[in-house]
């Protein structure tokens, strides 16, 4: 019996060598959408198989890329190189893009942060964050808020999609090209706000409101953000006739100087009081911030870690799937895990996720746990977590946790609550076969800070929801009254137990299980408040409920 098969691959090697010349050639063409073709080759190229990853689907075309926009220079180039590492985590792609970068910034005579600060391009927006053309008697407008099209014909009339007549015409080709390109840049720069945060930058004020607040596409995000001033006032920013004030939470004003000393304001810096009130009060503008800054957990040094001096362990002992693990913390800008089935004599099985920040090396223990997957490589489908130890940079001794800036210690535990949050194999009951104590224990159990996080912001919108009536916190769970059951469900993993005997109920979160569009100050970090809120309504209504997979579970209990 002949037995054939086929193996599908990203790029054969004979293939790879004429398209690095179609690479390199690329130099040679001097039109502006080269630099975004280039960035687009080693997005590509440079992500692991499924759009993410440390390893790269080429490494040699994501690396011809990068160089072939580095011997470009010049500063059409610095938008396509900055939206590289947003998703590409190969180390020697990351390098060659700060290298770039670093160049075309001493060039212009700034560091490589004020660069990327100067050269985000508006896409012909204007200070709304929207582009108007005319288009064969058609308006066509691009909007930064979506970002989307839209579309309206000669009679003045809006209609949901380009009208026939210029569906082939060269300008709207164009404009869904930008469009293309905003989408790209977007996510961009809500990591790089992010990362200023993180890293404490400093501007003055006149670069704040220039660089930040009037531009079409970076103040989208930077508007709803709050501001302070030095040590002192913070504020939402306001647009006035005599120019841009910050308004506090008690609807004080003020009016930096031009001068004045900026950074993004962070809450482990201010008394719990003035964090409480930040939260109420974007609460009651409505206001949805692009990153959970007012809403930021915050993780203080324990007795516990002050006990165990030079690491801390609490993220230690949780099981992972692993590839999501791994994706979540390459997102966060962590490298260098990379642990499998393979020699385990030299290790292979045990490895550590590496972190820099605001000079310090920060490094998060892994190991194999369980049986390899399914693809044949001898990949890890689970791993174990251990202690996190940080060093300064350039040491090779672990530093005392009572010497590491708390911000920086907030940080990286936070990253690692957000890996645990979304890859614990505590969050799937099914996958926890060999691991049912780790399983009880995550699903059910005490608190961590990020679930502690959700509940304070249940606490808050819970009165403002339609089901208010049938639901209540308590200290672990938002507990749901239905007809038919009471429904437990947990704040850290969503699961779910029914009252009286805390029978387990499985509801897997699908895309038309919404949370009924409820309001949410923050964009999420895994989504978990959504889900929680989705089952909620889902629950409080349950003589509503035709899924099978879950009547059948009612009706068995």
């Amino acid at each position: 019996m002949l037995v054939e098969w086929t193996v599908t691959v990203f790029l054969d090697e004979r293939t790879v060598l004429p398209v690095r010349g179609m690479v390199w050639a690329c130099e040679l063409i001097d039109r502006p959408w080269v630099p975004g073709l280039l960035a687009d080759v080693a997005v590509t190229c440079g992500v692991g198989l499924g759009g993410t990853g440390a390893n790269c689907r080429s490494e040699k075309l994501a690396t011809a890329a990068v160089n072939a926009l580095a011997r470009r220079g010049g500063l059409d180039t610095v938008g396509p190189l900055a939206r590289i590492p947003v998703k590409v985590r190969r180390r020697s792609v990351v390098d060659g893009v700060a290298e770039a970068l670093d160049a075309v910034a001493a060039a212009a005579g700034l560091s490589r942060e004020q660069l990327l600060d100067r050269t985000v391009p508006s896409f012909g927006l204007d200070a709304g964050g929207v582009r108007e053309e005319k288009i064969g008697g058609h308006l066509v407008r691009l909007h930064a808020d979506g970002p989307a099209l839209s579309f309206v014909n000669p009679a003045g009339r809006a209609v949901k999609s380009a009208p026939q007549a210029i569906r082939k015409d060269p300008a709207l080709a164009e404009l869904k090209a930008t469009l293309k390109e905003l989408k790209q840049m977007l996510p961009a720069e809500r990591f790089r706000l992010e990362r200023a945060l993180i890293e404490e930058r400093r501007w003055d004020w006149a670069q704040v409101t220039e660089l930040f607040l009037d531009h079409p596409v970076t103040g989208r995000y930077a508007r709803s953000l709050i501001w302070q001033m030095g040590q002192g006032f913070a504020g939402l920013p306001v647009r006035t006739e005599a120019g841009w004030e910050l308004a506090g939470p008690q609807g004080v004003r003020a009016r930096p100087g031009p001068s004045s000393p900026i950074r993004l304001w962070h809450p482990i810096r201010e008394p719990v009081e003035d964090v409480r009130a930040w939260r109420d009060h974007l609460l009651e503008l409505g206001v949805r911030q692009p990153y959970k800054q007012a809403f930021r957990e915050i993780y203080l040094l324990t007795p516990a870690e002050e006990h165990t001096r030079t690491l801390s362990n609490r993220f230690a002992g949780h099981v992972l799937r692993y590839g999501q693990a791994k994706a979540l913390l390459n997102q966060r800008g962590w490298r260098d895990l990379s642990i499998g089935h393979w020699d385990y004599e030299c290790g292979g099985d045990q490895g550590e996720a590496v972190k820099e920040l605001s000079g310090w090396e920060v490094r998060w223990g892994m190991h194999v746990v369980g049986e390899p997957g399914d693809d044949g490589w001898g990949t890890a489908s689970y791993c174990g977590s251990e202690a996190v130890r940080f060093r300064r940079a350039g040491s090779r001794e672990d530093a005392p946790l009572t010497e590491v800036p708390p911000l920086v210690l907030s940080e990286v535990l936070r990253d690692a609550d957000l890996a645990v949050g979304v890859a614990s194999m505590g969050l799937d009951q099914q996958a926890a076969g060999g691991h049912e104590d780790y399983w009880q224990s995550y699903g059910f159990g005490e608190l961590h800070e990020s679930a502690q996080m959700r509940r304070e912001a249940l606490a808050r919108l819970l009165p403002r929801l339609r089901i208010a009536g049938r639901a209540e916190l308590t200290d672990r769970f938002l507990r749901v009254r239905g007809d038919l059951r009471t429904y437990k469900i947990h704040l850290g993993s969503g699961n779910i137990l029914m009252e009286p005997n805390d029978a387990y109920l499985c509801i897997v979160p699908g895309p038309n299980r919404s949370a009924q569009a409820v309001f949410l100050p923050f964009e999420e970090d895994g989504g978990m408040l959504s889900v929680i809120l989705s089952k909620a309504f889902l629950l409080a209504g349950d003589t509503a409920i035709t899924d099978p997979s879950i009547t059948r579970q009612l009706q068995l209990t």
